[in-house]
């Protein structure tokens, strides 16, 4: 019988290709989605798209709402989503406060149920947009915490939260996903895409994937809106 894992599977890039590589281990995978009040809706459609395609055993979406806080462009409709590229020194307005911690203790907690001791998050430090909680030091704390504050982790079980993505390039991330079997049309990256999962172009998430693709020498299967 093949361990459970944990996926968080936001419909993008990085979490297709997380899923991949949790199924290429060997894992059973149940994919975690969030509608959180984020305005790129149509990245719930494109993460059951991914969770079918991939074969995962289940596929849950948890409606929580992050947006009653506001504080981010991908849940404040009166802060606009960035479309000249983010500035080197700080962190962008697409940062969602506190967003992987509360998804992490969500997958956490439904870990424990399945009693999978593995969690996977598709967080990357090398093409990223400079996210607090994206970083090695971030994912090792949380780790710790979870083995602390778990019936299972102080009964002796060691959870880990797999970042395969972590040192990646996107265009490496890419590469991956095409020898796994990933298809790339299938999933919505961008920070404000339309009802029907097309892409702006122009955010810094369309261009980091657009720049991806390009750098592996892939073909973009993107599907973007048409110029106004």
């Amino acid at each position: 019988m093949n361990k459970k894992a944990v996926i968080l599977l936001s419909g993008g890039l990085d979490s297709a290709t997380c899923l991949a590589m949790a199924k290429a281990a060997s894992f059973d995978c149940y994919a975690l989605s969030f509608d959180y009040g984020q305005r790129h809706n149509a990245e719930l459609e494109a993460a059951k798209r991914v969770a079918a395609s991939l074969g995962a055993v289940e596929h849950r979406v948890i409606k929580i709402d992050l947006a009653g806080f506001g504080g981010s462009a991908l849940t404040d409709a009166n802060i606009a989503v960035p479309v000249n590229g983010a500035m080197d020194d700080e962190i962008p307005v697409t940062y969602v406060p506190a967003r992987n911690t509360v998804l992490l203790s969500y997958a956490l907690a439904w870990s424990e149920v399945l009693k999978a001791d593995d969690i996977y998050i598709g967080v990357n430090a090398v093409d990223y947009s400079g996210y607090p909680d994206c970083r090695p030091e971030y994912i090792s704390a949380f780790q710790a915490m979870a083995r602390l504050a778990t019936k299972v982790g102080v009964e002796g079980s060691s959870l880990h939260i797999h970042t395969p993505l972590i040192r990646l390039t996107k265009a490496q991330i890419i590469a991956e996903g095409i020898k796994l079997g990933v298809d790339y049309s299938l999933t919505t990256t961008c920070y404000q895409a339309n009802e029907a999962g097309e892409a702006c172009g122009v955010c810094d998430a369309c261009r980091l994937r657009a720049a991806g693709f390009a750098a592996a020498g892939v073909d973009d299967p993107t599907r973007y809106q048409a110029a106004a």
